[in-house]
């Protein structure tokens, strides 16, 4: 229970200083963020926007939400994909693309700030395996 309580507690501070970071500095949300660097990602910047609710672990409802403002502010335009007419592709503008470009900074000091340089090379690797490990369960999940 102890080590549950301090994830629980120690994953919501960290989110919501990264959070309040961006929002102070670039007027993104961390959801925003992570939403601009997994288009800026793929090739052609742009994903399908099931693909993108699903990478970001958002409903398909929250992810058109947030693709609706961050189009609104010029960062991503949505558009039908050519190759079936059903699906809906969001792409990162160029605009989107500086406004990653100048969050970024921001962002990776804070992570280093308020985790990473706090971690020892071997909790890093302890880390990275479990939650290797719990993502893995998560997204495909053994049979039952």
């Amino acid at each position: 229970m102890t080590a549950w309580r301090s994830y629980i507690e120690g994953s919501a501070l960290l989110e919501n200083r990264l959070n309040r970071e961006l929002q102070a500095a670039h007027d993104l949300s961390i959801s925003d963020y992570e939403i601009l660097v997994r288009l800026a990602e793929q090739p052609e910047r742009r994903l399908r926007m099931s693909e993108l609710a699903r990478d970001v672990a958002h409903s398909k409802s929250r992810i058109s939400h947030q693709i609706r403002r961050l189009e609104r502010a010029g960062l991503v335009n949505r558009q039908e994909c050519p190759e079936d007419g059903r699906g809906v592709l969001a792409t990162l503008t160029d605009r989107g693309a500086d406004a990653l470009r100048a969050a970024a900074p921001t962002h990776l000091a804070g992570v280093r700030l308020h985790l990473i340089d706090l971690l020892e090379p071997a909790e890093k690797r302890l880390l990275t395996a479990v939650f290797d490990r719990v993502r893995t369960r998560l997204i495909d999940p053994p049979a039952p």
